[in-house]
């Protein structure tokens, strides 16, 4: 179990956030919250769905965060005919060798980015579920671990709905956290035009990260604390989803899971070691607005799940200091943390 005192290397390792930061929104123009979120859920060990309309950039985004790191990267364009097989591998028969030989699928990358993932059929979206889950492959009885880090970016696209397969509520509730990138501002857009009208910037871009960094970074979210109240507070933002009546289907515990390790990240992005109601609270919508089920009356009533959520955390008490005297274990003092008292990172 990593220490407070081994964690403090985590202010050498903020440099390199930065780099690829910086990588990716020479790429992305004017989208620096798309950035940040994509690099929280890498650093929080999750998988990221990035939703919008054509032409916005979804599938660059995901290669700009691939190429911005040193590691292995695939790419699988899902379509209608796209088998199984294809993603998890499958196993050959060798003459000479006189036994089945496994032949790896797509899957077995460090960055996977999947591309129009609703265009393929249920059966096939469903060959990711172990693997996103418990990062490893299982077939003809054997198990082949994945590459780490290991992370999933999926495309789609919400309005077109001709030869697609909607993504079904195990798929969704894997992905940590979904993004819609939106349109660009003028400004931006005109810059846009500056700089990719006659190139392409992702045929400049270099790694500016190592796997092992990357891992170092995972390693050091990991300790970041949480003190009760703000796992607490997790708790009753994702309960409420699961008794809201605009909702036929809440939120999982997984859920939960994904939001607490969204904010331990989003802490360490900041420079803590600690993660504070904030963190949780910025996160809610990203984290649990994609596997949440409108009824049929909040559809008509044009409720999304997105305006739900910020319903939620309107009504859901935020912890205060004072609640440490309760037994929150949130507040200023060195006990509030259980350990010494919080200090930057950055």
């Amino acid at each position: 179990m990593t220490t407070y005192d081994e964690r403090a290397s985590l202010t050498d390792l903020t440099a390199t956030v930065e780099r690829v930061r910086s990588s990716v929104e020479g790429v992305i123009e004017g989208k620096p919250e798309v950035v940040r979120l994509s690099l929280t859920v890498l650093l929080a060990e999750g998988h990221l769905l990035i939703e919008d309309v054509p032409g916005v950039g979804k599938t660059m985004l995901a290669k700009a965060l691939a190429r911005s790191i040193d590691c292995s990267v695939r790419r699988i364009q899902f379509t209608p005919d796209l088998l199984p097989s294809d993603v998890t591998g499958v196993s050959i028969w060798d003459q000479q060798r006189r036994d089945f030989e496994f032949k790896p699928g797509a899957i077995f990358a460090q960055i996977v980015i999947g591309d129009e993932i609703n265009r393929a059929s249920p059966k096939t979206q469903s060959a990711l579920l172990e693997s996103m889950e418990e990062r490893q492959v299982t077939t003809d009885g054997q198990t082949y671990e994945l590459p780490s880090p290991f992370m999933v970016v999926a495309t789609q696209n919400p309005v077109e709905m001709e030869g697609t397969y909607p993504l079904p509520e195990a798929q969704r509730d894997r992905f940590m956290a979904r993004v819609s990138i939106g349109y660009p501002s003028p400004e931006a857009e005109l810059q846009m035009l500056d700089v990719h009208g006659g190139v392409n910037p992702l045929d400049d871009l270099q790694p500016v990260a190592h796997a092992h960094e990357i891992l170092k970074l995972i390693e050091a979210v990991r300790g970041v604390h949480v003190a009760e109240a703000v796992r607490r507070y997790a708790v009753d933002l994702v309960s409420a989803t699961r008794t809201h009546p605009d909702l036929r289907l809440g939120a999982s515990p997984r859920a939960t899971l994904h939001l607490l390790r969204a904010a331990k990240a989003s802490a360490a992005l900041g420079g803590r070691d600690y993660a504070l109601p904030d963190d949780v609270q910025n996160l809610a919508v990203a984290v649990l607005s994609h596997r949440l089920l409108p009824t049929a009356q909040a559809q008509l009533n044009r409720r999304s799940s997105e305006q739900v959520v910020e319903e939620i955390i309107q009504r859901t008490p935020v912890p205060t200091g004072s609640q440490q005297q309760r037994g929150y274990g949130l507040g200023g003092g060195p006990q509030a943390y259980g350990r010494q008292p919080p200090r930057r990172l950055g």
